[in-house]
């Protein structure tokens, strides 16, 4: 059963790493939380068709499945293989019973510096994967990420960027991720996520902690221990018409190594202090 003021809190699986699919499904039950974003690799463990049965019994809600995306390769070979890989993970989304498939674009090809050149073949990928997602009754939701990983993880570094690119489609079948840590020091972010609207897939929340460790995709932390104005996205996100879930994801070795149930218990009381409404 949800308890009150947790209705829209979802657990992505990410933040507890060291847990298995039915582990992060039975915490999610014991700590009162209603939806859970799942990872592949957690759903190869566990096996497509388990893992929907596992969640779908425990009464939980899977509001993304992460990863799609690494769309950026030119070479006949590797497209192809790209292609598969997403194509797979649509009909994955479809059987766990998500309409949103979240989309790390990629970054630069091996021995690249074309970054225009990435970026188009990010956008030929995705016209050639969304018809098939929407047949599934699944969005693709392009992530944008902060342009420390430009050149490894996503060549989309701006919730504008990544507007510009889902409106090429329609909505419903192409959106974007709000992802606090990626996004918050954009300038433009207010007028951006006003611009989303109904383009807004998922939205995800984290805090950006410093000093960042030198694994810089481990630099997350809980809501409230770091720099981002988390209620005050919430509320942005919320007034642009985003009535959706709101996923915690967190990369932080030191969340991993906390034991599972003492961070949903940190990820509960964080939300009700720092995301849900007063």
């Amino acid at each position: 059963m949800t308890a009150p003021g947790l209705e829209r809190l979802s657990l992505n699986t990410a933040t507890t790493k060291r847990w298995t699919l039915p582990e992060a499904v039975a915490g999610c039950v014991e700590a009162g939380i209603g939806g859970i974003g799942l990872w592949r690799d957690r759903v190869a463990e566990t096996g497509v068709r388990r893992a929907a049965r596992l969640v779908r019994d425990a009464g939980l809600t899977v509001t993304t499945l992460c990863r799609g995306g690494f769309l950026t390769a030119t070479g006949p070979r590797e497209r192809a293989a790209a292609l598969a890989d997403n194509r797979r993970a649509i009909e994955e989304a479809a059987e766990l019973g998500t309409g949103t498939l979240v989309l790390v674009v990629g970054g630069l090809p091996e021995g690249s510096r074309d970054l225009p050149g990435a970026r188009t073949a990010v956008q030929d990928a995705i016209a050639e994967l969304a018809p098939y997602a929407a047949e599934l009754g699944v969005r693709l939701a392009v992530e944008p990420l902060h342009p420390m990983f430009c050149a490894d993880r996503a060549v989309v570094s701006t919730l504008g960027q990544a507007l510009d690119l889902a409106e090429g489609f329609p909505v419903e079948q192409v959106g974007v991720v709000v992802d606090s840590y990626h996004v918050w020091w954009d300038p433009q972010l207010a007028e951006q996520i006003a611009r989303a609207g109904e383009r807004i897939a998922a939205y995800q929340v984290c805090d950006w902690v410093t000093p960042l460790p030198a694994d810089t995709l481990l630099g997350r932390g809980h809501v409230g221990d770091g720099h981002i104005d988390v209620r005050a996205l919430t509320e942005a996100v919320d007034t642009a018409g985003y009535t959706g879930w709101i996923e915690v994801e967190i990369f932080n070795q030191a969340i991993w190594d906390t034991p599972g149930a003492r961070t949903l218990r940190t990820v509960v009381e964080r939300h009700l202090a720092h995301v849900a409404p007063r």
